[in-house]
């Protein structure tokens, strides 16, 4: 029984030792390109064209974030970004979970027609409909806003049908309760029910940042101002500019992912049990 026992347990470590190995290469092999970028903005002068090239630096010097950061005005373009991102998730958010709310709870005729419809507008390329809301911009005299870049993106289907199936997964009874105390639908939505889907709330919250920070496309073509750019199509405007230099593009990029990645770190717990409650709702 004991030797039984002591073999399970050397098989069990084994298999787990295994099993970390290959997901740590695997990690390694997914964090290529990244740290690549990172060791060439490390280095100065390296030829990143080398042939095996550096994943990790063979010397640090950050003398490449330096220059870039005295070459672009980094505390404007940050801000600017910073305003666009925080416009966008406080839509997306308000949007998704008043849309959201609905269509979980109320049972109202045409409720699955509305749902359906709005799911099947997902397969719709966005790219397609670049020119509408040109158009849209353009006539509510939003051009070279930010208001203008946020807007079309202020409320996502996937989002709506996130907060949908997170809303499912409320207990009706607390809805009753609300009721049973004379609260209004506001109020229960607000002060009852958002409160318990606070993951999938985060879950919004992380995409849409991520989305919002490294928009740089949607910018350049409603913003005539360049002093307005957020910080991704500030560094693709200026690419051009300093080309030749690709310590400093890598050295900017950084800058650019460092807010992303510190903000996935604070937020990847609730972001992981928003995604499990909407799979399960």
């Amino acid at each position: 029984m004991e030797t039984t026992r002591r073999a399970k347990n050397v098989r069990k470590i084994t298999n787990m030792a295994v099993t970390y190995f290959f997901l740590i290469l695997l990690a390694i092999f997914m964090m290529g390109p990244f740290l690549w970028l990172l060791s060439v903005s490390l280095m100065p002068g390296r030829n990143v064209f080398a042939t095996p090239p550096a994943i990790f630096p063979t010397f640090i010097d950050f003398d490449n974030y330096v220059q870039v950061w005295a070459f672009l005005n980094f505390p404007r373009y940050i801000l600017n970004t910073v305003m666009i991102t925080v416009l966008g998730v406080v839509f997306n958010i308000v949007l998704a979970c008043m849309t959201g709310y609905p269509l979980a709870v109320f049972r109202f005729k045409g409720r699955n027609f509305v749902f359906v419809t709005m799911i099947a507008t997902m397969i719709i390329p966005s790219s397609t409909a670049m020119i509408v809301h040109y158009l849209t911009i353009q006539e509510l005299h939003l051009m070279n806003t930010y208001l203008g870049v946020v807007l079309p993106a202020a409320v996502s289907v996937f989002n709506i049908f996130l907060m949908r199936q997170t809303f499912i997964g409320i207990p009706i009874d607390v809805r009753d309760s609300g009721k049973m105390d004379g609260a209004s639908e506001f109020r229960i939505w607000w002060q009852l029910i958002l409160p318990l889907v606070k993951p999938g709330i985060a879950v919004i919250a992380l995409l849409e940042v991520m989305s919002f920070w490294n928009s740089f496309l949607w910018p350049i073509v409603v913003l005539e101002d360049t002093d307005k750019y957020p910080l991704s199509s500030a560094l693709t405007y200026l690419n051009g500019q300093f080309s030749y230099n690709f310590g400093w593009i890598a050295a900017g990029t950084m800058i650019s992912v460092i807010p992303i990645i510190l903000v996935f770190l604070f937020t990847q717990r609730y972001y992981m049990e928003g995604i499990a409650g909407a799979v399960k709702g």
